[in-house]
């Protein structure tokens, strides 16, 4: 591999010693004269944290499995939300009152226990009320809606019986997978309803009633509005999941006409991983006296994740996420970007270095990001390079590492970023780079998530990344042909500017 040299007295460091403790700290300065951080421990104090953070981490874990207890709290909206009845959380979905057809599929999708989230909501959602659930991304929070759907359909089955709205097309796939799962000793019938598909199908699908229609807002308004025939009148169920994305996503609108289409005496249950005062408002606009669920009271991230930082100057992202995937080498990572245009041409410049890497964002057809999750998931491509179309709710169970090559906007967004990881229980690593003009938004958003708490920087070998550098220039150079050839094709089709600023993954009506 070619090397290249660097201009060495670009990068200075200088340590000196924190007045309250004595540590040895360092303090970077670069070309620009832009002071990235100020509280970097040296190298050893570095590991030393991340291993310590690891090992509270794991001792937490071992707590909570050896005394197997939760506490469960109902909250009701309406009064003054201080009134908790604590009790003994059950072991078992058995002994949350899951009926046997329903416990053998859990089983057969080795779901050993009930986690946190499942404990409080589905005692009170088989009681028969409304649900208001907030749990971190990977906690189990679609099983806590689907599991009371199902033994509700089980009981007294009818067509047409659920509906759940979602902000994305991929997730509304994976919940109807979940679905499918949960209720295949049922005979259970779901059908998709998202946009960049063709309405004559989904048309066709909805006129076989299905039991469960799993649904992105725009998209069933359309077929509410267009379609002869199709009616909610008969809806028992209604799930609003992610409810601060879908509101986030201007799906308003949309939500408002179909809570005024489907009948007033119907049950609701509302779950996200961050709370809201939109999704507050949205709670009294669609559910009757809910019992208000939550494992816990912040934006936060699972214990059994580990999450560092690298600071680091903009011209060395690439050089520094080609040195971590050689790192990881073997496992499945998912790189995070903030804009369509990162999310193609990053794959270019990977697959120029022979790294198994494929994208999912709001340029490609529907078709096209499901085979690219789908190849994911088997493990054909163990990197996949995505925007924030793949940040809510997918349950890839083989996810090693999230990168966060641009720090995402905001602490909701960093949480279900890194939710992609540990989840269901299981281990996980999350690394964000923050560049010389990050650094306010990464300050702010580990405040938002962890207080006081300051997260360990990943330890990353300076030397072998400048050695990475002349390659990575070459690499870039043939991306950015590319990426010119691209632009050039679709401003030659009238598709208008390829670049859309963030958020770009709308998926509203047709689009």
């Amino acid at each position: 591999m070619p090397l290249t040299q660097i201009d060495r007295s670009a990068k200075k460091f200088h340590k000196s010693k924190n007045p309250k403790n004595g540590k040895e700290y360092s303090k970077r300065d670069y070309q620009d004269g832009k002071e990235l951080d100020d509280r970097l421990p040296v190298k050893k104090l570095r590991k030393e944290s991340a291993e310590t953070a690891s090992q509270n981490k794991d001792d937490k874990i071992n707590k909570e499995e050896e005394h197997g207890t939760e506490k469960m709290y109902d909250s009701n909206s309406e009064g003054d939300g201080n009134t908790k009845e604590e009790v003994e959380a059950p072991k078992t979905f058995e002994e949350l009152g899951v009926i046997e057809i329903i416990r053998e599929a859990c089983e057969a999708m080795n779901f050993k226990k009930p986690t946190p989230i499942q404990t409080q909501a589905i005692p009170y959602a088989l009681e028969g009320r409304d649900v208001m659930g907030f749990a971190a991304t990977g906690s189990g929070k679609t099983a806590a809606f689907a599991i009371p759907v199902l033994q509700s359909l089980y009981q007294q089955p009818s067509p047409l019986f659920c509906c759940v709205l979602v902000p994305t097309r991929e997730l509304a796939h994976q919940i109807s997978e979940q679905f499918q799962a949960l209720g295949s000793s049922m005979g259970v019938r779901c059908a998709v309803i998202i946009g960049g598909e063709d309405t004559m199908q989904q048309s066709l699908a909805l006129s076989k009633k299905p039991h469960i229609i799993v649904a992105t807002p725009g998209r069933l308004l359309d077929h509410l509005e267009k379609t002869k025939g199709f009616n909610l009148r008969s809806l028992k169920f209604l799930v609003l999941d992610e409810a601060d994305r879908l509101l986030d996503m201007d799906f308003k609108e949309p939500i408002t006409k179909i809570l005024n289409v489907i009948p007033k005496e119907r049950r609701t249950f509302l779950f996200s991983a961050t709370p809201s005062k939109e999704v507050e408002q949205l709670q009294r606009a669609s559910l009757s006296n809910p019992v208000r669920v939550s494992v816990s009271n912040r934006i936060t991230t699972v214990e059994t994740l580990l999450e560092y930082y690298v600071f680091l100057p903009l011209k060395h992202k690439d050089a520094t996420l080609v040195y971590l995937l050689n790192e990881f080498a073997g496992k499945s990572v998912i790189v995070f970007v903030n804009t369509k245009d990162e999310g193609t041409r990053i794959p270019m410049v990977l697959d120029s270095l022979n790294f198994s890497a494929i994208p999912i964002n709001g340029n490609m057809t529907q078709s096209a990001r499901l085979g690219a999750l789908n190849k994911f998931r088997a493990g054909a491509k163990n990197i996949l390079v995505a925007t924030n179309v793949a940040a809510r709710g997918l349950d890839i169970p083989s996810v090693d590492v999230v990168i966060n090559y641009s720090v995402p906007d905001n602490a909701a967004e960093y949480v279900h970023r890194v939710g992609r990881t540990a989840r269901a229980g299981r281990s996980g690593k999350a690394i964000t780079f923050a560049a010389q003009y990050d650094v306010m938004r990464y300050t702010t958003i580990e405040k938002e998530v962890h207080g006081d708490k300051k997260l360990p920087a990943y330890e990353i070998d300076k030397e072998a990344v400048m050695l990475l550098m002349s390659t990575i220039d070459e690499a870039q150079r043939q991306a950015k042909i590319r990426m010119s050839q691209i632009h050039q094709k679709a401003k030659e089709k009238g598709r208008g500017n390829f670049k859309r600023k963030r958020g770009d993954d709308r998926d509203i009506g047709h689009q």
